[in-house]
């Protein structure tokens, strides 16, 4: 499994499978354990842990006992499969405002716009980028969940009839196709598709 690239959080929301099954939903902490109960009556079985944020796959390392890992998840730690990541470093700047700094690279008249503008350059581009989120905040939520639920589909679904023609579906925001192409799934798997995809039809 791919995990996100961000470090997960024993509060993150998520939704686990067994194959075809939803096994469990909720924070991580409590999700890990059912997780780790599902594979031990059934080894054999594909474990998928979705974030309910993206659904981006969540690698989880459930091999040691369930003692280890509710140790592991009290002390605020998510025993992932991938190497720990550092965290991150903070430097010096507004930590209540949370800035970051980053180089933004803009031609001279560009810049000179921005730093007659009241506040300078930082306090105008903050004010564009609000503005910018508020007009497109349909499109975005739009394309977020075309993004989770391909994502989600890909993984669950990926070699299930009518998995390209669903794809196709979501892209062309024709829920009517994509309920009908995904009609005959598992009804779990379905479930969840249709849940992550619903923002993917507004208007």
């Amino acid at each position: 499994m791919n995990s996100s690239p961000d470090p997960y959080r024993v509060d993150t929301r998520c939704t686990a499978f067994l194959d075809d099954r939803r096994i469990a939903a909720g924070e991580l902490r409590h999700v890990a354990l059912r997780a780790q109960l599902a594979l031990e009556a059934q080894p054999q079985g594909q474990l998928l842990i979705f974030d309910d944020a993206d659904a981006r796959l969540i690698d989880l390392d459930l091999r040691g006992s369930a003692a280890e890992i509710v140790q592991q998840l009290n002390r605020g730690e998510v025993p992932t499969a991938s190497e720990a990541q550092a965290p991150v470093k903070r430097g010096r700047g507004r930590p209540k405002l949370g800035v970051v700094a980053r180089e933004v690279t803009l031609l001279p008249r560009h810049w000179q716009w921005l730093n007659a503008q009241p506040g300078g350059a930082s306090v105008a581009l903050r004010k564009l980028v609000d503005a910018a989120r508020r007009e497109h905040a349909a499109g975005d939520l739009r394309r977020a969940a075309q993004e989770r639920a391909y994502r989600f589909l890909s993984a669950m679904g990926g070699d299930r009839p009518g998995f390209e023609e669903a794809t196709r579906a979501l892209f062309a925001r024709d829920s009517a196709a994509f309920e009908a192409r995904i009609a005959a799934w598992p009804d779990d798997v379905r479930e969840h598709a249709t849940m992550l995809a619903a923002d993917a039809w507004l208007a």
